[in-house]
């Protein structure tokens, strides 16, 4: 049963973290913004599950969906992303509770004129209130904790989504390049060191 109007807004007010999800271009990144739910504990197992069974393993598909898909920004990402997961594994992730993706179409803006697109790139993104980064690369999701740092490391794509993931800062650490070596060139490394695997026992909602 869903929660109560007054009981919802209440959530959506407690889980207003901020973050965007990105495609990785030649200088960074090009993202979208996403309203609530930023945090890697609610959205990791989200993203990760969207990849291994709606998506079937197509990382492109996945970017078009949620970072070229969408006009102005996401408010929230829904279980609609869990379509095709076992039902063990969506209960986990949901506690029961279904809630469709919502984007952002709706905004009204001060003179009236249509909302324009929110993207995030790596030269705006520090003007931009948001505490997390997500990219979505080939080999994995890109973890960056904003404003602490400017690259993470990367859960990969075959991470169990049902993981416990820390939503604390420190526990992302920026990975170190090598000294000769450029951000481009020198992907991130692949961590699991903020994931603890074990099931989770309630929503991350």
């Amino acid at each position: 049963m869903r929660p109560r109007a007054a009981d919802r807004n209440l959530r959506r007010l407690l889980l207003s973290t901020r973050s965007f999800i990105a495609r990785p271009t030649t200088s960074g990144y090009d993202g979208i913004y996403v309203q609530l739910d930023g945090q890697p504990s609610a959205k990791l197992p989200l993203l990760l599950a969207a990849f291994q069974y709606r998506f079937e393993g197509d990382v492109e598909a996945m970017v078009q969906r949620l970072v070229d898909g969408v006009a102005v920004g996401w408010d929230e990402l829904g279980t609609d992303l869990l379509a095709g997961a076992p039902p063990q594994v969506v209960t986990v992730l949901t506690g029961g509770e279904q809630w469709p993706s919502s984007t952002l179409d709706h905004l009204i803006t001060p003179d009236g004129s249509p909302p324009v697109r929110m993207t995030v790139t790596e030269r705006t993104a520090a003007d931009q209130d948001v505490q997390w980064r997500y990219v979505l690369r080939s080999e994995g999701i890109e973890v960056i904790s904003v404003p602490h740092a400017d690259a993470g490391p990367v859960i990969g794509w075959d991470t169990d989504p049902r993981t416990r993931f820390s939503d604390h800062p420190a526990h992302w650490p920026t990975p170190t390049p090598l000294a000769t070596s450029t951000r481009a060139a020198q992907p991130p490394q692949t961590a699991r060191a903020a994931a603890t695997p074990r099931p989770r026992t309630a929503a991350g909602r």
